[in-house]
C-alpha cells in the first residue's frame, strides 16, 4: 500500500499513449477519420493491449488509433488537457507527461512547433483547472533518424521553458544512443535535464551510453542494467533514477512475468528506482493499479513499495521548493 503522507507520483507517462477510448471516437467522428470501431468496447482491442506483445515496437504499434485522431492542434490541446484531468482524478498529486511532437504531428502532417505549442497550452490549462502540477517532457523519437530528430529538437526548444526534460525514445535496438550525443548536448545546453529510455530493447551497454555519453540523470525502464554490476553499483552511487514500468514491461515481453521484473533487484541494490505507468491508456491500468497490484506481483514488500514512492518524489524534475510543497499538502490532508 501507498503511504498516505507521501505524494503519488508518476514520472513516466506518455500522453500520446493514454488517449481516452471516448475521445478517440469522438475525434474520430469530428475530423471523419475512419475507425476500425464506432463504440468504446468494440475499439478498445485495437487500442489496449490484451495479450502480451512479441516486442517493443509491437506494443508501439498500439498508439496508432491514438495518433490518428490528432488531425488539428486543438485536439493535440485536447489529450493534454484530458491527461492532466485524468492523472488528478486517479488520485496523482504530480505528473510528468512526455511527448513526441513529431509522432503526433505525422499522421496529419501538423507543424511540430504548433503541436508543441497545442500541448504545453492543454497541460497548463488542465493543471490549473485540476489543481495538479504537471510537468512536461520533450522525446526526440529514435526510430525517425538523427537528421529528423533536430527538426524534432527544434520544435520543442521553442517552449524549453516550459519543459523540464528530454527524452529520446522508439527503436533503441537499432537507434542507439550515440547518434543522438549532439542532440543532448543542445537541450543541456538549453536547461533541460534528460532522461532516456534505455535497456529495455537494448542491453546494459545502452544504459551505459544514456548515462555516460548522453548526460541522462534518470533512465526510462533499464530493465538490463541488473546484468551488470558494476554499472548497477554506478546507478546507485551517482544517484541515477530508474523509471519502471511493471505492466508495461510484462505486456512488450521484456519480462516474462511480474515476479521477474528487476524492481526488486533496483530497490535492494539500493537504486532509486520508481513505479510508473507507461501508456496507460493502451495498458488499460493506473498507477494505483501498479502500486496495489503489480507492484506485489513483482514481489515487493509494502516498505518497499512506499521506498519507491519516496524515490520518486526525491528524483523528480521539481525545486526542492516544489517537493516541500507536495509534502506539506499531503500532511495538511
Amino acid at each position: 500500500m501507498v503511504n498516505p503522507q507521501l505524494p503519488l507520483i508518476d514520472l513516466h507517462r506518455h500522453l500520446d499513449g493514454n488517449v481516452r477510448l471516448g475521445t478517440i471516437l469522438d475525434l474520430g467522428l469530428q475530423h471523419g477519420i475512419d475507425l476500425p470501431a464506432n463504440d468504446i468496447e468494440s475499439l478498445r482491442p485495437y487500442v489496449q493491449v490484451t495479450n502480451p506483445q512479441p516486442d517493443v515496437m509491437a506494443f508501439i504499434a498500439k498508439f496508432k488509433w491514438m495518433v490518428a485522431v490528432l488531425a488539428d492542434y486543438p485536439a493535440c490541446y485536447r489529450i493534454a488537457y484530458e491527461n492532466v484531468l485524468d492523472a488528478a482524478n486517479e488520485g496523482l498529486d504530480y505528473v510528468e507527461l512526455r511527448f513526441s511532437p513529431l509522432f503526433m504531428a505525422e499522421p496529419h502532417g501538423l507543424n511540430p512547433i504548433g503541436v508543441v505549442e497545442a500541448v504545453v497550452s492543454g497541460a497548463e490549462a488542465g493543471s490549473q483547472e485540476a489543481n495538479i502540477p504537471a510537468n512536461l517532457i520533450g522525446i526526440l523519437s529514435r526510430t525517425y533518424g538523427e537528421e529528423i530528430a533536430w527538426e524534432e529538437l527544434a520544435a520543442l526548444l521553442t517552449q524549453a521553458d516550459q519543459l523540464v526534460a528530454l527524452d529520446l525514445a522508439g527503436d533503441e535496438a537499432n537507434f542507439p544512443g550515440a547518434h543522438f550525443s549532439a542532440h543532448c548536448r543542445k537541450a543541456q545546453e538549453a536547461g533541460l535535464a534528460l532522461t532516456i529510455h534505455a535497456g529495455e530493447a537494448a542491453g546494459a551497454e545502452s544504459v551505459w551510453q544514456a548515462i555516460r555519453d548522453l548526460g541522462a540523470v534518470r533512465i526510462g525502464h533499464a530493465i538490463h542494467a541488473v546484468e551488470d554490476d558494476q554499472l548497477m553499483d554506478f546507478i546507485v552511487a551517482n544517484e541515477i533514477g530508474i523509471e519502471c514500468n511493471l505492466t508495461s514491461n510484462v505486456q512488450t515481453s521484456t519480462v516474462l512475468n511480474y515476479a521477474s521484473h528487476p524492481i526488486k533487484t533496483f530497490l535492494e541494490h539500493g537504486a532509486l528506482a520508481t513505479i510508473n505507468t507507461d501508456d496507460p491508456g493502451i495498458s488499460g491500468i493506473t498507477l494505483p493499479y501498479e502500486y496495489e497490484v503489480a507492484a506485489h506481483a513483482a514481489g515487493l514488500t509494502i516498505e518497499q513499495i512506499q521506498t519507491a514512492q519516496r524515490n520518486a518524489l526525491e528524483v523528480a524534475f521539481l525545486t526542492m521548493a516544489e517537493k516541500e510543497a507536495l509534502l506539506a499538502k499531503k500532511s495538511s490532508g
